[in-house]
């Protein structure tokens, strides 16, 4: 799935087309007044089978969940297999800060502003 997440407007936004794989990780996005931050379940991925990488204003996160039963599920809900989501990150974004931590089955990207793009506080002089 390809989606821009933070067009030049500064809006947050997402515009998406669904992928012929039947596992997509869903993502939630959010913007504090220093950055966006984009976190998303990964229920059973191991830290060795996720990979994120950010090249062109592009970050991909590559994934792969195992199967958990062995074969042996009588109902499988959870999606197994590799995924990759792909998000298009706008020119507000400082693509040398981004960070990422995956924690309790949870990945969150921190997506920093640029200086230009936080909010700034104008002083107000006196005569």
């Amino acid at each position: 799935m390809n989606e821009t997440l933070v067009r030049e407007n500064g809006r947050a936004e997402a515009s998406a087309t669904r992928p012929s794989v039947w596992f997509t990780p869903r993502f939630d996005l959010y913007e504090t007044e220093n950055e966006y931050v984009l976190t998303g379940d990964l229920p059973g991925v191991d830290r060795s089978d996720l990979d994120l990488k950010y090249e062109t204003g592009e970050l991909t996160i590559f994934g792969k969940v195992a199967p958990r039963c062995g074969g042996g599920c009588l109902v499988e809900e959870y999606g197994v297999g590799d995924f990759r989501r792909s998000f298009t990150i706008g020119e507000l974004i400082d693509g040398s800060q981004i960070a990422a931590e995956l924690k309790d089955g949870v990945l969150t990207v921190d997506l920093p502003k640029r200086a230009e793009a936080k909010p700034r506080k104008i002083e107000i002089k006196t005569a």
